[in-house]
Parts: C-alpha cells; structure tokens; sequence
C-alpha cells in the first residue's frame, strides 16, 4: 500500500460462511463530505462543477469537467451492448435522481486547502491542471461509489429481517459479490489516496489502476453476469412477496439511503466498472503523447476494457444457456431419438414459422451447429413444438430458390435439403415464408457455411 490514509471507522459485519471477511463499510475518508451517494454524484457533480466554473469566469475546466464521454450516461453503454435489464435497472436510478435533493459538491482538485498552500495552481499550465482535475475525478468519484456501496451492505444485505425472509439462494441472487466489490473498492481508494497523501501532484493513478484489475476482473465480472438472475429476483419478490416488499420500502426510508431504492443500488458496479474506463480515456487524451505514463495508461484502459468485454461475454453466453434449456422444454422428440439442445457453444440463430406443403405450416429452430423442423402442438395439448425433423448444420443442410409459376408453389417459397435427416436417409421439403424478407433473412443464413 502507498503511503498513509485517513482512519478508517469499522464495525463488523454478520455475514454469510461464503462471504466472511472483515468488511470496513463506514470509510470517513477526509473527502468523505464532499462526496453524496454515487447515483447523485452522476448527476449533480456536473452541474456543481459546471455552476463553479461560471462564478470563476475562467474555460481551462470546460473541456475537462464535462467531457463528451462522460456527458453520455451509462445507459447509453447498456444500449449499446442489448443489455435491456440493465437499461431497466439504470432508468429506475434516474427516477430516483429526479427526486433527490440537491447537494452541494466541492470536487475540483484546485479546491483542496493542501493544494492552494502548495503554490502549484501557479506554476502548473492550464494543460496540466486540467490532467490533475481528470486524475482526482477517478479519486472522487471512488468515494462517492464507495459511500453508496456501504449503504447497500449495511442496511441492505445486512438487513438480519430481510435475510430471514429470504432463503439463502434468493438472498445471494439478490446481493451476489457485493461484500467482495466493497472491499475491492475499499482498497483500490486506500491506495489512491494513500497516494494523494504522498503527494498533492498526483501520479501513477495508471499504475494503481492496473495493480487493482486482477481484483475488478475478480469480482466484476460475476456480479454483472449475476445480474440477469438478480433483475427477476427483484421482479418476483416485489410482486409476489409482501412482505418482503415491506421490508424492502422500509429499508429504502432510512436517511441513509437518501431516497434511493434498491435497484438503484445493484446497479452500482456495473455503472462504476464501464466509468473507470471512460476516466481512463479522459486522462489518457490529456497526457503529453511523450509522457512517461503513456504507456501504462494504455495498458490500464485496454485492462478494464477487457474486464467491461468479460462481462458482456458472460452475459451473453447466460442468455444463451437460458435460451436453449428453455427450448429444450418445449421441443418434444416423441419417439425419435432426441438431440440434448443444451450443448456448450451452441447458440440459437433465428426461428420462425414456415407454410410446408406437407403440412399446414411447421416451425424452424436454427442454431449454429442444428437444424431442427417442428410442427407447433394442438391447443388441447401442452405449450410446445412436435419434432419433425432435425439435421446437423450447416454441413447437411442446402437450400435453393424455387421459380414460383401459376398454380405452382406459393411465392416466396425455397426448397430445404437435408443430406442427412434424423433417419440418416436424405430428405427435401418446399417451404414458404410469410414475406419476401423472410426469405431472404431466412436463406442468408441456411446458405451460411460456418
């Protein structure tokens, strides 16, 4: 660790076999009451910096406290990788911003009493200075983070009440990690700080950056991909428990909570992680192209980068998993062999209905590696689909544009070749789509040679 930091104010935490640490939740940093909770930092430290800068009359700030990057919300990030959960999660926050308080912020690096004594504001250049500004960012806005963070584990996840309304799956699908990246967020501001203290020229903030990702990848990543669990077991419990519910209205009541609700605050991590990356390149834009830093800036930003690129990778690959043992209720094989759907590495391509000239219509599940023909099952029977068909793809399967004449097959229609159906005999039927489009979407990707 770097240098000396402020004292530390613990109290123990009761905490699950699995999470058993000793967690310091009420950090009293000397910039602690400077800094609300992380979801009205987002919002009003802006607009505080932004009011701060016009009662100076100076612009060297402009371009650094509201960057472009940071203009856009992390919603946008969400949007940008189909996290439709998390936009759901993010929205929730801003109606709680909306409602918030205002709060008075005093977050510029030039502001800090140390700073001014140092006689530094005078001999930095406007280049330099703003490069301070953008580093104590990242300090700032750790703490901001980190005093939400421990308002989530105190009154939330160590609510004994609501613990024991909850049973142990629910309760670590509700919270995941987030003692973990409490303690991760912990350290990584010690050292931050540690460095500060040091000296109030900050440096090295890369190198701190990069002995933490280890950490972050550690802890960040299963929590976001947890997240997908973590939305519906909100979603049920607030429709279909009370008296969880209650409890939970009761906890989002305490002052400490500041009028923000539950999800605002399991969102946290994924916001913080996707931010860290956005200061990076901030900082990075505003140093020297020769700088010493350079160098381990970038490897930094590419560092978290990789961390951000993990978690939409392990998203992903869950929604994929539900997707498939999903489908694999609802395609019944009956007396044909039946083809196990849940296979590492498979993922589903396209699906949709098909007029056949056998049958009234049949319904087609591609995925990467299969092609499965299904007729959908009579209303008096169980929700599903009836296996017809099924191939290996794309090495048995080829299709070919039917010329449609008068009287012939309908248009729009093309013919599916299977070298090798579940009889292992060869097989071919003429199907229709519903429009030309489909048609072509649907022959892009039975031509596909992967």
């Amino acid at each position: 660790m770097m240098g000396a930091v402020t004292p530390w104010k613990t109290f123990r935490i009761q905490v699950d076999t699995a999470e058993e640490e000793e967690l310091c939740v009420s950090f009293q940093s000397k910039y602690f009451n400077l800094y609300p909770l992380y979801q009205d930092y987002q919002e009003y430290c802006v607009q505080a910096e932004s009011d701060d800068l016009n009662k100076r009359n100076t612009g060297f700030l402009s371009a650094l406290t509201i960057p472009q990057e940071l203009e856009t919300p992390i919603i946008a990030y969400c949007s940008s990788v189909n996290y439709t959960s998390f936009q759901q999660l993010s929205n929730a926050a801003d109606i709680c911003l909306a409602e918030a308080p205002p709060v008075r912020l005093s977050t510029l690096w030039r502001d800090l009493e140390e700073v001014k004594a140092s006689g530094l504001l005078t001999r930095l250049s406007e280049e330099e200075l703003k490069l301070q500004e953008l580093m104590f960012e990242l300090i700032g806005s750790e703490v901001s983070y980190l005093n939400s963070l421990t308002v989530a584990v105190k009154h939330f996840y160590a609510s004994k009440e609501l613990k024991q309304s909850l049973t142990p799956m629910e309760h670590h699908h509700l919270f995941s990690n987030i003692c973990q990246i409490m303690a991760v967020s912990k350290k990584f501001l010690m050292d931050l700080e540690g460095q500060l203290e040091e000296s109030v020229l900050i440096s090295q903030v890369e190198d701190i950056v990069l002995q933490h990702c280890p950490e972050f990848h550690r802890v960040y990543v299963p929590y976001v991909i947890n997240m997908r669990y973590q939305e519906t077991m909100v979603n049920q419990l607030m429709q279909q428990n009370r008296e969880v519910l209650h409890l939970i209205e009761n906890i989002e009541s305490h002052t400490d909570c500041q009028r923000q609700n539950l999800r605002s605050f399991l969102v946290l991590p994924f916001q913080r992680i996707t931010r860290i990356k956005l200061l990076l390149q901030s900082i990075l834009k505003q140093t020297k192209p020769d700088a010493d830093s350079k160098s381990n800036l970038e490897k930094a930003m590419a560092a978290v980068h990789e961390i951000v690129t993990k978690c939409d990778k392990g998203v992903r690959k869950m929604e994929h998993i539900e997707e498939l043992v999903y489908l694999d209720r609802l395609l019944d094989f009956g007396k044909m062999k039946s083809v196990p759907l849940v296979v590492s590495g498979r993922v589903l391509l396209h699906q949709g209905p098909m007029r056949h000239s056998c049958f009234s219509s049949v319904y087609l599940h591609l995925f990467n590696d299969l092609l499965v023909i299904s007729s959908k099952k009579y209303w008096f029977q169980p929700a599903g689909f009836t296996v017809v068909d099924h191939a290996v793809f794309p090495s048995h399967v080829k299709v070919k544009h039917v010329q449609t004449e008068l009287l012939g097959p309908p248009p729009d229609s093309f013919l599916l070749h299977l070298y090798k159906s579940h009889t292992g005999r060869p097989t071919t039927m003429k199907l229709a789509a519903e429009t030309r489009s489909d048609t072509e979407v649907w022959m892009k990707l039975l031509q596909c040679k992967r």
